[in-house]
């Protein structure tokens, strides 16, 4: 069982404001008819859309180091070096 508070569909059609207020506050919930659990109300993730540079810059100092050798090989390895010709028969 999950550990977010069970609504029945009744209760989401009658509290449906007050229920899609505390979705937006980060609240979860398992909708159940007939008492069966018939799928789950979440919240959605937001996506951050700005990082200062003090965090930017910490993350910089723990991410691995990049070898531009090993990296450009990879790129030759996988990549297709000779461009085809549309019009060759």
């Amino acid at each position: 069982m999950s550990g977010q508070p069970e609504i029945t569909q009744r209760d989401l059609r009658n509290r449906s404001k007050e229920i899609m207020d505390a979705v937006q506050q980060g609240q979860a919930f398992t909708v159940t008819r007939d008492g069966h659990q018939i799928g789950e109300l979440i919240p959605l993730r937001r996506r951050r859309r700005f990082v200062s540079r003090a965090e930017f810059a910490a993350m910089s100092r723990s991410a691995p180091d990049i070898s531009i050798e090993a990296f450009r090989a990879d790129q030759d390895v996988t990549a297709d070096q000779e461009a085809d010709d549309p019009y060759a028969r």
